[in-house]
């Protein structure tokens, strides 16, 4: 029988295995508020966790609820029965940083879904109200969990300072990648050359607004496929969101002397390399970007509610939380596009835990 104060949770465990397991909901804190989680999207930091164990110099240690592009009804406090895009980062609103504006840089932040912060893939969790972004029934939950990756693309954007004509590249067309050449195009890019390895994510960057498409051949030869595409001048801004030594390496060869390099991509190793004369000759400034700001989810949310950049043509698979083994593991293969977790029918119905059928080592 259902028990009304328990919920099911899927968590990562160290060796690899995703296993489902009977927790109780949780109590909000102080700030907090109670969400009841609607749809998560799956991203490739998760990726990365899942297949590496870890992302950058987190280790995962002990059994983590990943996910934190999330939406969800908020079940208690000032928004209670409200629908609601979630911002996974909790920084501190006290350092310097957080004072200064810039608080996506916060060194105590909070972020659902990393190291010892449990995430979204639960039926339920708390969450503080701060962090709560209101949407209408105009936005469905899929779109609604898609407004976080969208802020991280805007804040990427923000950072390559692009110029009304300009040309963009974008090395790596993932959900966020994809995300950056309709926003390139809705910001002024005479041209938005998109470059990945998979057929299905160029096509998806030409529905978006790419004007040329690379499809990086395995003896190489991207670099020269995108200066072709600009007459041999180079881009103007171009945004890496491969997370890979070769697609940084790319992204200097194609910017154009004095442009903007954005390293969007999160690399497994947790390094970046590239020919340091090439940048210095070029003189060219390299910025990262971490996550995004509450200005750029603020504009996500309008952008979602506008419906202009119809966000649901991401979405290419949707499960049910206890029943998403096949859909997590086409996502590990880096099929389709955006895959959607739903955990909030997902109630606890017998204690302790179990392994999904595709919970083998990822």
């Amino acid at each position: 029988m259902t028990q009304p104060d328990r919920m099911v949770a899927l968590r990562l465990h160290p060796d690899g295995q995703l296993r489902l397991h009977d927790e109780p909901i949780p109590a909000p804190g102080a700030g907090e508020a109670l969400i009841r989680v609607t749809a998560v999207g799956l991203c490739g930091s998760d990726r990365h966790w899942m297949v590496d164990r870890g992302i950058g110099d987190a280790v995962l240690s002990s059994p983590l609820v990943l996910g934190h592009e999330f939406a969800g009804v908020v079940e208690t406090g000032r928004l209670a029965g409200r629908r609601v895009a979630v911002d996974p980062a909790d920084p501190c609103g006290t350092c310097e940083l957080c004072l200064s504006g810039a608080a996506n840089l916060c060194q105590a932040i909070r972020f659902a879904g990393h190291g010892r912060t449990d995430g979204a893939l639960r039926a339920c969790m708390a969450w503080p109200e701060a962090c709560l972004h209101e949407v209408s029934d105009r936005v469905t939950d899929a779109e609604a969990a898609l407004i976080e990756p969208l802020a991280v693309a805007l804040h990427a954007l923000d950072l390559g300072r692009l110029r009304e004509g300009g040309t963009v590249a974008v090395i790596g067309c993932g959900p966020i990648g994809v995300l950056l050449v309709a926003l390139a195009r809705r910001g002024g890019a005479s041209a938005v050359i998109a470059s990945d390895p998979l057929r299905q994510r160029l096509e998806m960057a030409s529905a978006f607004g790419a004007t040329t498409t690379v499809e990086v051949p395995p003896t190489g030869g991207q670099v020269a496929a995108v200066l072709d595409a600009t007459g041999g001048r180079g881009c103007d801004l171009v945004l890496e969101v491969a997370g890979e030594s070769t697609a940084v390496e790319a992204a200097v060869e194609a910017a154009r002397p004095g442009s903007r390099v954005i390293l969007v991509g999160i690399p497994s190793d947790d390094r970046t390399t590239f020919t340091a004369s090439v940048a210095r000759r070029k003189g060219l400034t390299l910025k990262l970007a971490r996550r995004s700001t509450q200005d750029t989810f603020d504009r996500a949310v309008a952008l979602a509610e506008s419906g202009d950049l119809e966000l649901a043509r991401l979405v290419s698979c949707r499960a049910p939380l206890q029943d998403c083994d096949d859909a997590v593991a086409g996502f590990v293969a880096r099929a389709g596009m955006k895959v959607i977790i739903e955990p909030s029918s997902a109630r606890a119905s017998s204690p302790g835990a179990s392994g999904l059928r595709a919970s083998s080592p990822l």
